[in-house]
């Protein structure tokens, strides 16, 4: 594959696709290249065959992995991922043209996260007491949809012992830089455990969207990870 790929594509329809909606979806399609989404479809109200014959062309930059293609159940408060083609950089480059149905796979809203979180980690002990450190600095987090944007705040979990830090809205790159700090007692020091950092989106109506996790060491950048892998057809 050339260094600089300009790639042409058409997202024609869907057919079978779930209804999400009593009986029926409102579905759309968005792009992403990697974690960032770089085109959205027209959203097709109330239909299970949706027609969108749009085009693009898309710069591909020299490092990418792969190209994903999602398709979304429009909702008024949030939008469902009804599945999901992911295509790698060399399968893209394998053959010059490919035109067919490929089948979705189904997803968990919480598998499309990623991104990542910048962490400071400190093991405090005296002959009193001692403590976890926990300093949560910032984080580059991969959108969710086209808006781009979330209302995020991290947890640091310990065992029995969590603390969270402030939200901060509307942002895909929050800057936190909060020092939390767990309380241990002595024996936990002696017993294994795995700290785990978690970020959320925070929402005002519903539960709270999950952004991704790392079980981190030490200090630096971590890539966030999701809950699981529940992958199934999705028509």
């Amino acid at each position: 594959m050339a260094k600089n790929t300009s790639l042409y594509f058409r997202i024609v329809e869907g057919r079978n696709l779930p209804a999400k909606d009593s009986g029926t979806s409102d579905p759309y399609c968005i792009v992403k290249v990697d974690n960032e989404v770089v085109a959205r479809t027209a959203t097709v109200w109330k239909n299970l065959n949706p027609f969108w014959g749009e085009e693009y062309t898309l710069h591909l930059p020299m490092g990418f992995h792969s190209l994903s293609f999602l398709v979304m159940d429009e909702d008024t408060i949030h939008d469902d991922v009804i599945g999901k083609i992911t295509l790698s950089k060399e399968a893209i480059g394998s053959q010059a043209k490919l035109d067919s149905w490929m089948n979705l796979t189904r997803v968990d809203p919480d598998e499309e996260v990623q991104g990542e979180i910048h962490l400071s980690l400190e093991l405090l002990r005296d002959t009193k007491k001692s403590s976890l450190r926990c300093q949560v600095i910032e984080a580059d987090l991969a959108p969710r949809d086209i808006s781009g944007t979330s209302d995020p705040f991290g947890r640091v979990i310990f065992n029995n012992h969590s603390a969270e830090t402030s939200i901060i809205k509307k942002t895909r790159f929050p800057h936190w830089g909060e020092t939390l700090e767990l309380e241990l007692d002595a024996e936990e020091l002696s017993e294994e455990g795995t700290v785990t950092v978690e970020v959320w989106d925070w929402d005002m109506v519903g539960k709270n969207d999950f952004l991704g996790k790392v079980t981190p060491l030490l200090e630096g950048w971590f890539r966030l990870l999701p809950l699981g892998n529940n992958e199934a057809d999705a028509g």
